[in-house]
């Protein structure tokens, strides 16, 4: 079809365009740059916007292994479309926080079901379900109460020290050794 030196020039060509288009690409680029620079965005920002887009095409953890969504109970982009909705709009969620909480929020649902299963009836009730979440709804109040009861006891033991104080003060009848007999 084509003789060696047509392939020659074909190759030749191909290399060139390859390299002009890397260039007219790190052309554009520093144009981009210049002019968010002039724009009054430093080039901190610009590079930070380069960085976390490379970062959105493949998630990568703290080692630079890509971290891959394998074994994760719920979709990703749903655990993190809720973190963000119940976070302040300034907050950047890292990627091992994404995939931790889907591991935590997998494990909740194990434990619930595993309470679920301690029933000894084939079908699961609404007011079983609410038993079994109760600690994780209600975990507020609880740790309230937790603080009362200790608040209370602590209470409790200063009265005993007290009126062990008391006791051992007004039942002194005269100083006598313990190892003395009585009668």
């Amino acid at each position: 079809m084509f003789d060696n030196d047509e392939k020659e020039y074909i190759e030749s060509n191909e290399d060139t365009t390859e390299n002009s288009t890397e260039e007219m690409n790190d052309e554009s680029t520093k144009d981009i740059t210049d002019n968010l620079t002039e724009e009054g965005l430093s080039e901190e920002t610009v590079e930070e916007s380069e960085v976390s887009e490379e970062d959105s095409e493949e998630e990568f953890d703290e080692e630079g292994q890509p971290i891959e969504d394998e074994g994760l109970p719920f979709a990703k982009a749903e655990v993190v479309r809720l973190m963000k909705k119940n976070l302040d709009k300034d907050k950047m969620i890292r990627e091992r926080v994404k995939v931790e909480m889907n591991r935590f929020l997998g494990e909740v649902l194990e434990r619930v079901c595993e309470q679920l299963n301690d029933y000894p009836y084939t079908t699961i009730e609404y007011e079983m379900l609410k038993e079994s979440i109760y600690p994780y709804t209600n975990i507020k109040r609880i740790n309230e109460e937790k603080f009362r009861i200790l608040k209370h006891l602590e209470a409790i033991k200063a009265d005993c020290d007290a009126l062990t104080m008391d006791v051992k003060k007004s039942l002194k009848l005269k100083d006598v050794d313990d190892t003395d007999e009585i009668f």
